[in-house]
């Protein structure tokens, strides 16, 4: 088994990830130092109580999640939850890694390919209003839109809120995992027949049914397992470490 510091860690993430173009809410990569090096790692979602227990049982030496701590729109004093929950991190010795939108929008492991290629399209390239862009844009063969949304069902574990107003056969997909929503109408001008994301907006059934489009919601933490856990693999491989993804469910 090798071995690895959490410094050399997250250098390697934010290089491989292109963390530094993206502003982000909240830190990338090393995120709380641990006491020792790592050759036992735990990846899953969100940095909760139920997936820190989970990782001490286990005796990870980091834990590396999508949603990580000191986001920017939080309050910034540790009472509470947040503060036991790092207390639980120092306490343990453990080390927290954390990628954010960074492993939203990669061209390889990002969550938003994944998606398209779980839905069965080949990813094209990124479009929308960030920079740099995080949602992407997918193609297949013409495939019924029922089709399509049961192989989401199928690799994401549940189904969504959806709302089935575009064409009977999908040939262009947009997708933006977790939160969001907002690039329903981005998906609009990239003519997109179906928009995935995880979770809706008030808006978004009327905007859907008026403009023609189906729009797909699998649930926040659903559509945020796979780059964490790709993210996981790859770290595993390049170092020789022991990473294991353990999933705290979640259906939002």
């Amino acid at each position: 088994m090798g071995e690895v510091s959490g410094r050399e860690l997250a250098a390697w993430g934010n290089a491989l990830l292109d963390a530094q173009a993206f502003r982000d809410w909240a830190p990338h990569g090393l995120q709380i130092e641990g006491d020792r090096p790592i050759r036992r790692v735990v990846s899953g979602v969100s940095a909760n109580a139920a997936l820190i227990e989970a990782a001490m049982e286990r005796g990870a030496d980091a834990l590396l999640v999508h949603h990580g701590f000191f986001w920017d729109r939080e309050p910034r004093a540790l009472v509470g939850h947040r503060g036991a929950r790092v207390r639980a991190m120092v306490r343990a010795g453990m080390a927290l890694l954390a990628w954010h939108l960074p492993l939203d929008a990669h061209g390889e492991l990002g969550n938003n390919v994944l998606l398209l290629r779980d839905a069965g399209a080949e990813p094209v390239r990124p479009f929308g209003d960030a920079s740099p862009p995080i949602a992407w844009l997918g193609e297949m063969a013409p495939t019924p839109v029922g089709e399509v949304l049961g192989r989401l069902e199928g690799a994401l574990g549940q189904a969504p809120v959806a709302f089935v107003h575009g064409p009977d056969e999908v040939r262009r997909v947009a997708v933006c995992s977790g939160g969001g929503a907002g690039f329903l109408e981005a998906a609009l001008a990239e003519g997109a027949d179906l928009f995935v994301s995880g979770e809706p907006s008030e808006q978004s059934q009327g905007v859907a049914r008026e403009e023609g489009i189906t729009f797909a919601a699998f649930g926040h933490h659903a559509t945020e397992r796979g780059g964490v856990r790709a993210l996981g693999e790859r770290m595993a491989v390049e170092f020789g470490l022991e990473v294991e993804f353990v999933d705290v469910p979640n259906p939002v």
